[in-house]
């Protein structure tokens, strides 16, 4: 059908889970996706400029779909044509001087931008980006019974999990925001969980394991852990950042919290005393937010460039 480059950075050496998650999806329908990772450092970006360049002359790809904006910039200096780039969460806070460049690039270069809400549209002033939230594989984050999850990760089926997932070293994240609001609980039972060194695979069965999802981040685009635990109808409590309050709307068992420690505190002790799973898988797929419906319109942002020529 077609064949495309994904191109993005690899803090952890590898393709990062959520275009690793993208890339597959499109795979089941048929697109033929490589991957050309850029290391990170302006050295790794720069060096990247003629690797782009040389693997998509020699690769016969229909384009290149770059993700974040600094992988961008390096396709876009290879010079390959057409090509489509999705902006995340963190682009779109930003340097002022980079929010400038990626305005000018969208408007006069890039073939197609993609970005994840709304709130990112206005923050980078992009009138012209197509706004498409990532998409759950609804296979692999799928409801489970909670005992059987706890078995398979070895946990208590008696305390009250709460799960917090992010990588180190990431400070807008605010995990001693929620170690207080944990602590100001006063609750013996309660196991925290910061997960942040598991294969994407297993997080779903945390999710399942867990009595919530905690979320305490100073800010965030499409939050793509949300989505993941609306989808094995995990609780969450979360402060109000990015698509979390589209996301979740009003389901039960989900609550949207001030970013303050009492606010957090009494909107977990809600969700703790809500003792059982949600509806949010139901969300999820009438919001058009699961992998495949996403990939399709991908798909369809593809076939419009590939008709261009």
């Amino acid at each position: 059908m077609m064949k495309v480059l994904f191109v993005s950075s690899a803090k952890t050496g590898d393709v990062g889970h959520v275009v690793r998650n993208q890339g597959e999806s499109l795979q089941k329908d048929g697109v033929e996706i490589d991957y050309l990772i850029i290391e990170p450092g302006v050295c790794g970006y720069l060096r990247a400029i003629s690797r782009i360049k040389r693997a998509f002359r020699e690769g016969g790809y229909d384009l290149v779909h770059a993700h974040y904006s600094l992988s961008a910039f390096s396709a876009t200096l290879a010079g390959v044509k057409p090509l489509v780039v999705s902006l995340m969460g963190s682009d779109a806070f930003a340097p002022w001087v980079v929010r400038v460049i990626i305005r000018i690039l969208s408007s006069l270069i890039w073939s197609a931008t993609i970005i994840k809400t709304e709130e990112m549209k206005a923050r980078l002033r992009l009138a012209r980006a197509l706004v498409l939230p990532n998409g759950v594989d609804l296979m692999r984050f799928a409801p489970v019974d909670k005992s059987k999850a706890r078995a398979h990760l070895n946990l208590a089926t008696e305390s009250k999990v709460i799960l917090f997932i992010t990588m180190r070293d990431r400070p807008e994240k605010d995990l001693p925001l929620a170690m207080r609001a944990i602590k100001s609980l006063n609750e013996n039972s309660v196991e925290f969980i910061h997960l942040y060194d598991k294969q994407n695979s297993e997080i779903a069965w945390y999710l399942n394991a867990a009595d919530l999802l905690l979320l305490t981040s100073k800010r965030e685009g499409g939050v793509n852990v949300i989505k993941e635990a609306m989808a094995c109808n995990c609780p969450i409590v979360s402060t109000d950042v990015g698509d979390v309050r589209y996301v979740i709307s009003d389901t039960q068992g989900c609550y949207v919290s001030g970013h303050d420690e009492n606010s957090l505190a009494d909107n977990i002790r809600k969700a703790l005393a809500f003792r059982q799973r949600t509806n949010g898988r139901l969300r999820i797929t009438e919001l058009g937010l699961d992998s495949s419906t996403v990939a399709k319109k991908i798909i369809d942002i593809y076939l419009i460039l590939k008709r261009r020529g």
